[in-house]
């Protein structure tokens, strides 16, 4: 009986250097440390313009009656869209992701059945919930993160996107930032944030919303939708919106 040894594995390496390298060199570095030289090219790069590059991956998407968009989008939206100009940056949330864009097709929904005058964006990431809502209702929104850098992004994309009067964005540990108590209870809370924190902070939420409020929780794959929705109870599910493997909830109170 013979073994049959499989075939070693080739696998492509690229490498990007800012200066041509010297082939002789590469080969005597690679058997000093006793690895046999691979078959090479060594070519040079087009001059690319690797923002703009890049950008091309994020192409406008429209989300209920939201136009997401990155600055570098020439189309204009329909005429009935709401616009959100949001570019990538370091904080979460330019509405690609599925937890976000159900955010944002729930919001609209709710918009059309009800009233919100106090809002509390929590785990705000790059602000592009709040300043949703905000330019859904004439509410003021209370926007909080963790992260201080996420806080200056979404305080920066409120001032593009004409909402800063009406959003305060603030760094604090959840529910503990003291800014949380002095401006509740809230009519809506979201939080597009993951399904462990989001059951840790449920207690938390339903004693910042007030009776009749809603709370939209995302960022929840399928199945973590029956372990959130029994965290919070007593508040009842009111609807869900399913978006691939993600699914966002609308709890009431």
């Amino acid at each position: 009986m013979t073994d049959h040894q499989p075939a070693a594995e080739v696998i492509p390496i690229a490498i990007y250097l800012e200066d041509k390298p010297d082939r002789a060199r590469v080969v005597a570095l690679l058997a000093a440390a006793g690895v046999a030289a691979p078959d090479m090219t060594i070519e040079a790069l087009p001059d690319t313009d690797w923002v703009a590059e890049s950008q091309k991956a994020l192409p406008p998407i429209q989300a209920g009656p939201f136009y997401v968009y990155g600055s570098h989008v020439t189309a204009l939206p329909l005429a009935d869209s709401i616009p959100l100009l949001i570019d990538a940056n370091a904080a979460f949330g330019t509405g690609r992701h599925e937890s976000t864009e159900g955010c944002l097709v729930v919001l609209a929904a709710l918009a059309e059945e009800r009233r919100v005058q106090r809002a509390l964006d929590m785990g705000c990431g790059s602000g592009i919930l709040a300043i949703a809502i905000a330019k859904l209702w004439d509410a003021s929104v209370l926007a909080v993160d963790n992260d201080a850098k996420a806080v200056g992004v979404a305080v920066e994309n409120a001032r593009i996107n004409n909402v800063s009067l009406a959003i305060d964005a603030r760094h604090g540990d959840g529910y503990r930032c003291a800014a949380v108590g002095l401006g509740g209870p809230y009519d809506l809370i979201v939080e597009n944030i993951l399904a462990d924190a989001i059951c840790a902070m449920a207690p938390d939420l339903s004693r910042h919303l007030a009776p009749g409020g809603v709370a939209v929780l995302s960022g929840l794959l399928a199945e973590q939708a029956d372990q959130v929705l029994a965290a919070h109870a007593p508040l009842r599910l009111k609807r869900q919106w399913r978006l691939g493997d993600w699914v966002t909830l609308v709890v009431e109170k």
